[in-house]
């Protein structure tokens, strides 16, 4: 899985976290974005559920889409190779991943007219840049797995109970 690469990928990608869309904070703390596109003067509040920003971003940080991401950063690949790849994601749930990701501009699918059929999938240039921002996140999970673990086992002690995962 590409995730376990990710150490190698430090070396060919800085990952940086920082927001450069224009995210700006209210009074309430809520995020609200400015988007930089043709809808320049609409600002959308993400604590609304159907807020679009925050469908994409549910997307590209759900439990599959953040693997499909990451693992497509390394070469495009076909549905079963990409399914053994991420590993433990059902047919189904990864065919919903790649439509939702497709949908957004995120993901490029290739049918092939052979026989039998082939179909690669691979980044878009949007994707890819969404896909480095998520490897980023996941590269910094890896960095600080130490304090996470150190936190939980806190938290837990505090709490009476033995270490859940």
């Amino acid at each position: 899985m590409a995730v376990s690469t990710v150490a190698g990928a430090r070396k060919k990608t800085k990952a940086t976290m920082n927001a450069t869309s224009s995210a700006e904070s209210s009074a309430t703390s809520t995020a609200t974005l400015t988007s930089t596109s043709s809808v320049a003067s609409n600002k959308y509040d993400l604590g609304e559920a159907m807020c679009p920003h925050r469908l994409v971003l549910e997307h590209v940080t759900s439990r599959w889409g953040v693997l499909v991401l990451i693992e497509l950063l390394e070469r495009p690949y076909r549905f079963s190779e990409l399914r053994r790849a991420i590993g433990r994601v059902s047919e189904k749930m990864l065919t919903q991943t790649l439509q939702t990701l497709e949908r957004d501009g995120l993901v490029h699918r290739d049918a092939k007219p052979v026989i039998p059929p082939r179909v690669d999938y691979s980044l878009t240039d949007l994707g890819r840049e969404a896909a480095e921002q998520v490897r980023g996140l996941a590269l910094w999970t890896q960095d600080r797995m130490g304090e996470v673990q150190k936190a939980r086992e806190v938290y837990d002690a505090r709490k009476g109970r033995s270490g859940q995962g």
